[in-house]
Formats: structure tokens, C-alpha cells, sequence
């Protein structure tokens, strides 16, 4: 594929994948609602499938949980979820995930995601804006005893956990963050 041909599927994919939260402040009380009743039934399912993740919640500043990031691929990608972030064990606003990728891809995935933040400053740099995940970024696949083994890495420790579909990629990509408080 042409350098130029590239650089312009993966800007697109960027593009529309990493738009501001706009949607998120547009829900309404009803569908606010449903995205809270959604993350409390993650948060139990994380803590159900391996307890040890109790200690992230514990001792966090605070944690950003997606239930649901639904992502499609074919060569360009992306994706998007809405959830809360929790400051202090309470609902501190709401939050928008927006993916983008391209590379060898196809499929479509959904997924939860829980994004700890171990210190006040991650958690800062999350409120304003200024958050997003590169290629590099190692998330933990929950299941029974990997939260015991995890670490924060730069501030941060991601758990994510498969919930539907299948995507088969060698790709780069990236997530950026959007927060609107309540």
C-alpha cells in the first residue's frame, strides 16, 4: 500500500473514531440512566470473574468503566463506548471512548473496560482532556487471578474483558478519552 494511501485511511479512521464526546452530552436522562445501570453490573462482573481486582478499586484515585466498547474492522477501524468515572467510589461524570486503527483487521468485537488511575495526576491529566492510549498500551484480560499479578503502568492499569464477536487484527491504533462531569 502507498505511503500516502496509508496516511489517508488512517487519518480518516482517526478522525471519525476520536470526535469529541459530543454525543455523550447529547443522551438523555433515560439513556444516562441505562449507561449507570450498565456500569454497576461491569464493576460486579469484574469482581466476580477475579476477585483480586478489589484492591484496584480499593486503592485507585479513581477509574473510568466502560460495559460496552463496540469496535468493527476491515483494514481501517474503529469504535466507540460510553461509561462513567468514578472520583472517591462516586459517579464523577461521564465518559466517551473513541478507537481508531488500521492495519491488518477484520471482525467486530465488543468489550468492557475499566481504566484505573493510581495516582491524582493521572487522574488530572483524565479530567482535562489530555488521556489517550497508543499502540503500546498493555491491557489485562480479566479472568480469575490476573488483577493479583497486574500493576499500574504510568499512572494507569487497564482491565478489559471480551464480551461478543471476534476481530482478528495486526494493527496500530489508538484510544482517546472524552470527560464531561455530571
Amino acid at each position: 500500500m502507498p505511503k500516502t494511501l496509508f496516511a489517508k485511511l488512517l487519518s480518516a479512521a482517526l478522525a471519525f473514531a476520536l470526535l469529541p464526546g459530543a454525543a455523550l452530552a447529547q443522551k438523555t436522562p433515560a439513556e444516562r440512566a441505562q449507561i449507570h445501570t450498565d456500569v454497576v453490573k461491569t464493576i460486579a462482573e469484574f469482581k466476580k470473574v477475579d476477585p483480586s481486582i478489589d484492591k484496584f478499586f480499593k486503592d485507585s484515585t479513581g477509574y473510568a468503566v466502560f460495559a460496552r466498547v463496540g469496535k468493527a474492522g476491515f483494514i481501517v477501524g474503529g469504535g466507540a463506548g460510553d461509561g462513567e468515572l468514578y472520583e472517591k467510589g462516586k459517579v464523577a461524570g461521564y465518559v466517551h471512548i473513541g478507537l481508531g486503527s488500521v492495519g491488518l483487521q477484520i471482525g467486530v468485537q465488543e468489550f468492557s473496560q475499566i481504566v484505573f488511575f493510581k495516582d491524582p495526576a493521572a487522574l488530572g491529566r483524565f479530567k482535562q482532556n489530555k488521556f489517550e492510549f497508543s499502540a503500546n498500551v498493555s491491557a489485562v484480560i480479566i479472568k480469575t487471578g490476573a488483577a493479583g499479578a497486574a500493576d499500574y503502568r504510568d499512572g494507569v492499569a487497564v482491565f478489559v474483558k471480551p464480551t461478543g464477536g471476534a476481530m482478528a487484527e495486526a494493527s496500530l491504533g489508538t484510544q482517546k478519552f472524552n470527560f464531561t462531569s455530571d
